[in-house]
């Protein structure tokens, strides 16, 4: 008989859950980065939700949770293009065709969330985590089943990854304290949508205290 985790504590156990940080990249979240410098985003709410990632990333290390960063990528010279991806690129609000492109400061990780000893990071291509990448056979190397979702922006990258796991068999869950968009409007209505039809929408507090006292095995 199948059955689903009862309770928050049993959906974020260490030994089966992933924490996964999506796009929290200087190109992204940065002032200087290319959504606020060339697409003339204000980044502000990302950086609201940053220390809700630090103190998830910090815990998650010390119960022994995986820890993934979701870091997006675009190859140089058009490699990892297509015809609808670069369309979809130059009608996107507030972004750039070569957004953090391979190997330069925009696609590096914000200091403030660098990837810590032990951590894993997945590049990807497209808006979702899972698209063309290891991913999932990461997680399911780990002995993953719940995935903890966070990152920006909430109603892009972190709501196709979230899907996709949920897609694959995957518990979610959404801290979200820990996600931001670019318009708050669309990380609500985002997480509305999520709570009644795919992922399990918390705070970061509540998988915190989940968390605590926890020894990592």
């Amino acid at each position: 008989m199948i059955t689903a985790p009862r309770t928050l504590a049993d959906r974020v156990r260490p030994e089966s859950t992933a924490l996964v940080l999506i796009d929290m990249s200087n190109d992204f979240v940065h002032p200087d980065g290319k959504t606020a410098r060339l697409g003339g985003r204000d980044v502000s709410a990302a950086w609201t939700a940053v220390p809700a990632m630090q103190r998830l990333h910090a815990a998650a290390r010390a119960a022994g949770v995986t820890v993934v960063h979701v870091q997006h990528t675009t190859l140089p010279g058009g490699a990892s293009d297509s015809g609808p991806w670069v369309d979809a690129r130059r009608r996107a609000t507030y972004s750039a065709p070569d957004i953090c492109l391979d190997g330069t400061w925009g696609q590096e990780i914000i200091p403030e969330l660098r990837p810590a000893d032990g951590d894993l990071t997945v590049k990807k291509y497209r808006y979702g985590g899972f698209t063309g990448t290891n991913l999932e056979l990461v997680l399911r190397s780990t002995a993953t089943t719940n995935v903890i979702c966070c990152g920006v922006s909430t109603n892009v990258c972190v709501e196709t990854t979230a899907r996709e796991a949920f897609s694959r068999e995957f518990f979610v869950v959404i801290p979200a304290d820990a996600c931001a968009s670019w318009d708050m409007r669309l990380h609500e209505a985002t997480l509305e949508s999520a709570r009644h039809r795919y992922a399990v929408v918390t705070t970061t507090e509540e998988i915190l205290t989940a968390w605590s006292g926890v020894q990592p095995s």
